[in-house]
C-alpha cells in the first residue's frame, strides 16, 4: 500500500512530505509497542526499497539528512565551550588525517587501481566519518564514554571535513602536479574496470550516457551508421545497461587525463559530445581534450545557464548549445514532422 501511495505522489513537494511522514510514522509506531523508534523508520525504508521511485525519494530526502546533521553538530557545539586542552586533543586526532589518506592510497594502489583513481578515492575518504560521532553520542549517553570526548570528536571531525573539502576541490590540480611520482606506485596488472578503453573505428565519442547522451548517441549512429559512435560513462551500472540496449559503450572517466592517454583509436575520432550531468565535468573534459587534440576534434556540449556557456567556450568547446532552447526546438521538430492532423483529430 505504501508503494502504491508513493508512486502517485508525483515528483515535487508531495513526495518529500510522503518521505517525512513515512519516517516519522514508522518510528512512532515502533516506539508505541516498545521497540526502538529508529528501527521503525529503517523497516519502512526497507519495504519501500523495491519501488522504482525509491532512488528518487532517497535523493529528495538527502537535503534533510544534511540539515539534521548540521543540527546534530550544532547541538554538540552548544553543549560546552572547548578549552585549550580539548582543542589540543582534537588537533592531534585531526593530524592523523594525512596518514589515513596515505594508507588508503597505498592500499588502493595494491588493489591494482590507477594512481588517479587511488588518489581521488583516498581524498574522498580522507575525512573522519560523521557516523563515528553518532556512535560516540550513543556511547556517551550510555555512560561508556566521557562527555568531553563528544566535543573532542566533533571538533576533530569538523577540521577534517574542512580540510578534505579543500583537498577534493583541488584534486585534479594535485594529480596533474604529482602524476609522475604517483605513477610509480601503480602495479603492472589492472582491474577489468580499469583496462584501456577500445574506441577503434569511432568517429564520434559521447561522454556521459544518461538520457541526453543516449539521445545524442542514437542520433549520431543514425546519421553516420553503426560502429561510428562510442559512448563513454564512468558508472559501471550505466555502461552495462547501455550495452544491453545494443549501444557500444565503454567504461571510463572523460575528466581523467590518463583515460585519454590510454584510449585506443583516439586518432580516428573527429567529434566529441560532452553530455555529462555536471558542468564542471564537461568543462574539465573539454580542457583535457583540447589540450591533447588541439583543433583535430570538434567538441560540443549543452549548457543551462549563460555563465556556463562562456565557461565551456573558454575551455575549448567550439559548439555550445542552450539546453532548454534545443529541447524546445526538438519538441517542435518531432511534432511538426508528424504532419498535419486529420480532420477528425479535434473531436
Amino acid at each position: 500500500a505504501l508503494i502504491w501511495v508513493m508512486e502517485r505522489c508525483g515528483h515535487g513537494e508531495l513526495l518529500v512530505l510522503f518521505g517525512v511522514l513515512v519516517a516519522l510514522g514508522g518510528s512512532q509506531a515502533f516506539d508505541a509497542v516498545g521497540v526502538k523508534a529508529d528501527l521503525g523508520a529503517l523497516f519502512l525504508g526497507v519495504l519501500l526499497a523495491g519501488s522504482a521511485k525509491a532512488d528518487e525519494l532517497s535523493k529528495t530526502l538527502l537535503g534533510f539528512k544534511d540539515l539534521f546533521l548540521v543540527g546534530f553538530f550544532l547541538n554538540i557545539g552548544l553543549s560546552r565551550e572547548p578549552d585549550p586542552e580539548l582543542l589540543g586533543v582534537a588537533l592531534l586526532l585531526a593530524a592523523a588525517m594525512p596518514l589515513k589518506t596515505v594508507l588508503f592510497f597505498a592500499l588502493l594502489s595494491r588493489f591494482k587501481l590507477w594512481a588517479r583513481s587511488a588518489l581521488f578515492t583516498s581524498l574522498t575518504l580522507a575525512n573522519y566519518s560523521e557516523f563515528g560521532l553518532i556512535v560516540a553520542g550513543v556511547a556517551a549517553a550510555g555512560g561508556w564514554l566521557p562527555a568531553d570526548w563528544m566535543l573532542i570528536i566533533a571538533v576533530a571531525l569538523s577540521i577534517t571535513f574542512v580540510a578534505a573539502s579543500a583537498l577534493n576541490a583541488a584534486a585534479p590540480r594535485l594529480y596533474e602536479r604529482w602524476s609522475a611520482g604517483l605513477a610509480r606506485f601503480e602495479r603492472p596488472e589492472r582491474l577489468p574496470e580499469e583496462q584501456p578503453a577500445d574506441c577503434s573505428g569511432a568517429r564520434v565519442l559521447v561522454c556521459g550516457m544518461g538520457r541526453v547522451g543516449a539521445g545524442a548517441y542514437d542520433f549520431a549512429e543514425k546519421r553516420l551508421g553503426g560502429g561510428a559512435v562510442v559512448g563513454i560513462d564512468s558508472d559501471p551500472a550505466q555502461v552495462k545497461a547501455q550495452q544491453e540496449a545494443g549501444r557500444r559503450v565503454v567504461l571510463g572517466d572523460a575528466t581523467d587525463p590518463d583515460f585519454w592517454e590510454r584510449i585506443k583509436g583516439a586518432d580516428q575520432v573527429q567529434y566529441v559530445l560532452l553530455a555529462m550531468p555536471s558542468h564542471g565535468a564537461n568543462r574539465r573534459a573539454g580542457e583535457e581534450i583540447r589540450r591533447r587534440a588541439g583543433e583535430a576534434m570538434r567538441i560540443g556540449a549543452a549548457a543551462r545557464f549563460a555563465d556556463e556557456w562562456a565557461d565551456l567556450q573558454k575551455a575549448g568547446v567550439q559548439v555550445v548549445l542552450d539546453f532548454y532552447r534545443e529541447a524546445g526546438a526538438g519538441l517542435a521538430e518531432r511534432v511538426l514532422e508528424q504532419g498535419e492532423p486529420s480532420p477528425g483529430a479535434e473531436k
